[in-house]
């Protein structure tokens, strides 16, 4: 199983940016970079993450997985795996997965991932997976206050007297932990198969109604969930359709999921 070593830093530009910088001068896979603040983070599509000092969590990890390039981009959807499992298992909160890595709780996102990956003659020379998550955040911004959440808001939600807070050192070590163990199942399988099951369960628009946003041409029909690539299978009248997420984004019908 890989073997994590974790900085700490109090601010920095990008945790991504970090890991990219140490892979260049020789770092060795298993480094995982956190930051009580980043500067210039960055989610999906180039969509700022906002990371304020101290109420959330930005970390970063530094692969160089052996894996056929052309199945890295799963690294993204096993990411998403591991938070659910680890924000579920540390606070008892219902969490769930919107294709292909948002993690989502009581409808908002909780949860940004950003994989990138450099490659030269057809391998990958690193891979960086990146996570951000929303924990001790009371209010987001009027822009985003209908699509995120944080996982203070999710147990005052759960308990509206009770005490209990997230823990951003807590969460991101079990984060790692659960991802190493879905990483070691991927690198066998260079594949989702061991996962999809589980994937799937928690897929929040699973046999739902989405829109797909693609550059030729938006189209609608029913999510069935994902396949051993990750590709997003979509039902519409005439066929089964494979979703390939570095091509287009889904929504819902009537909303974000």
């Amino acid at each position: 199983m890989i073997q994590m070593r974790h900085e700490y830093l109090e601010s920095i530009d990008s945790t991504n940016n970090e890991i990219k910088r140490r892979a260049v001068a020789g770092e060795t896979e298993g480094l995982v970079i956190s930051a009580g603040k980043q500067t210039a983070g960055r989610g999906r599509s180039g969509h700022q993450w906002e990371t304020p000092a101290d109420i959330s969590i930005a970390t970063s990890l530094l692969l160089r997985p052996t894996v056929a390039i052309d199945h890295l981009s799963s690294l993204t959807l096993v990411a998403a795996v591991a938070v659910r499992r680890a924000i579920e298992e540390l606070y008892g909160i219902e969490t769930w997965i919107k294709w292909p890595n948002d993690v989502i709780i009581h409808g908002k996102k909780v949860c940004g991932i950003l994989t990138e990956m450099s490659a030269s003659e057809g391998k990958a020379e690193y891979v960086v997976v990146g996570i951000g998550v929303n924990v001790h955040q009371t209010s987001f911004s009027e822009e985003l206050a209908d699509k995120a959440i944080s996982v203070d808001m999710a147990l005052k939600e759960q308990d509206p007297f009770g005490a209990k807070r997230g823990d951003c050192k807590e969460l991101t070590y079990r984060i790692w932990q659960e991802f190493a163990l879905l990483y070691e199942a991927f690198c066998m399988t260079e594949d989702l198969s061991i996962i999809m099951e589980e994937y799937n369960r928690f897929l929040i628009n699973r046999n739902a109604k989405v829109r797909v946003l693609d550059p030729n041409g938006e189209w609608e029909g029913i999510a069935r969930g994902i396949d051993e690539s990750g590709k997003l299978l979509v039902e519409t009248k005439e066929d089964l359709r494979q979703v390939d997420s570095g091509e287009v984004s889904v929504r819902g019908v009537y909303g974000y999921v």
